[in-house]
């Protein structure tokens, strides 16, 4: 009796695996889900205000559960980098007014009041770093930073001066054709593609120095609260490094807890 033919074997290519099932063992799944779904937001695959795919999609597209998924997607939406709306899914926060004024913005009247104040802007340039910009900013050797001052107002009243600066390499118009508006990490976003997810603030109290006294209108010396703030995107890099210098005669500092 002949023996039947054997089978001949294939030689398609089985389809690549998805990246979360090459595991590190240290670390836990969720985690493994979470580091793609931030380095898709840092690469701008979903742009802000964007919906993602629904948590049962980036399950069968990762090849994990809907719970491991939704772990993932609760921390980003506790760091609110995410938003969730009801009935309609998950979404990419947008650095709007309100976002900017909640999250980054910590001045408040002493009657309890919010708002934005308005800039005027003093000067604004690309130049060579400062040793301390090199550092806040961690910039490779012959890279150069965008440099600009402004005088920030509640009421028209000038209440905060800043000094701000950038990686040029991150904004390569900005000082030259592009201008700072008012909401920086909204412009940062929806110009550049660079988002701003976190910030560490140094608090001091300093004296206004007889510029920022002109600027300000009080008394040369005068008690000012200086905020030292370097901001970050989602994966860590420092993107902007701001010091500002208030007046906080009419104003507190205030950070919430819980």
């Amino acid at each position: 009796m002949a023996r039947p033919a054997a089978k001949k074997r294939s030689t398609a290519k089985s389809p690549k695996r998805p990246a979360v099932r090459k595991r590190q063992r240290s670390l836990p799944l969720y985690q493994q889900v979470d580091n793609i779904i931030r380095r898709r937001l840092v690469d701008n695959v979903w742009k802000p205000g964007d919906a993602l795919p629904s948590e049962m999609q980036l399950a069968a597209e990762l090849d994990v559960s809907q719970g491991t998924v939704r772990k993932a997607l609760n921390d980003m939406v506790a760091e609110n980098l995410l938003y969730r709306r009801q009935g309609l899914g998950t979404f990419v926060s947008e650095h709007t007014e309100r976002r900017a004024l909640f999250f980054f913005f910590k001045i408040q009247g002493k009657d309890g009041s919010s708002s934005l104040p308005e800039s005027e802007l003093l000067d604004c340039k690309q130049t060579d770093p400062t040793k301390n910009e090199v550092e806040r900013l961690e910039l490779e050797p012959g890279a150069k930073v965008v440099r600009f001052t402004r005088v920030r107002s509640f009421q028209n009243v000038p209440s905060i001066v800043e000094g701000i600066a950038l990686p040029q390499e991150l904004f390569p118009d900005f000082g030259i054709e592009l201008q700072p508006p008012n909401n920086l990490f909204r412009f940062y976003q929806s110009i550049y593609g660079v988002t701003v997810a976190k910030a560490r603030e140094l608090i001091t109290a300093v004296s206004a120095t007889r510029k920022e006294a002109g600027l300000l209108g009080i008394k040369a010396g005068a008690p000012l609260l200086q905020i030292d703030r370097t901001s970050m995107t989602i994966d860590g890099r420092p993107v902007e490094w701001r010091v500002s210098r208030c007046n906080t005669s009419s104003h507190h500092y205030v950070s919430e807890r819980g």
